[in-house]
């Protein structure tokens, strides 16, 4: 029987940094290039008030997702960012699994309400959201960093 494991590891570890080019290959490839803020804000990933968790069966990287702050520290606000599992393995609970280990660790650093972004080009990740708890919402907070044409969601922890 496998094993699946997830673990925190910092954002700059060969396994958090193979997950977050492996995303950002994927979304190149499905949206031909990617705006985006978040190599400018990788430490934003790491503590005191990001992290990045990283999924492995039998030792073996399947995938990862991360959270950051966004808007004034007060808010207790933070953004899943970079969820991906490895393409096999679609399907068979491992983004389900990542999810709530990424809630209840937000749930530690002290968010009471996540955001998250995805696009039109990504249809598994708009089925799959809200199957998971997350509410469509129009516009993220203030001094939030959001696409344009991005489908926002929100989940209350």
């Amino acid at each position: 029987m496998l094993s699946l494991s997830i673990n925190d590891e910092p954002f700059n570890s060969s396994g958090a940094l193979s997950v977050l080019n492996a995303a950002t290959d994927e979304l190149n490839r499905r949206y031909d290039s990617v705006e985006d803020d978040m190599a400018a804000h990788m430490e934003q990933l790491g503590p005191p008030r990001g992290a990045f968790l990283v999924a492995r069966l039998d030792g073996h990287l399947v995938g990862g997702v991360g959270v950051r702050p966004i808007s004034a520290p007060e808010m207790h606000l933070g953004e899943v960012k970079r969820l991906l599992v490895r393409p096999d393995l679609r399907r068979s609970g491992v983004a389900a699994s990542l999810m709530a280990a990424i809630e209840d660790r937000s749930r530690q650093l002290g968010y009471r309400r996540l955001y998250l972004e995805t696009g039109p080009a990504q249809p598994e990740a708009l089925a799959f959201y809200p199957k998971h708890g997350w509410t469509q919402v129009a516009d993220f907070p203030p001094d939030a960093f959001t696409h344009p044409v991005a489908t926002r969601f929100t989940k209350v922890l």
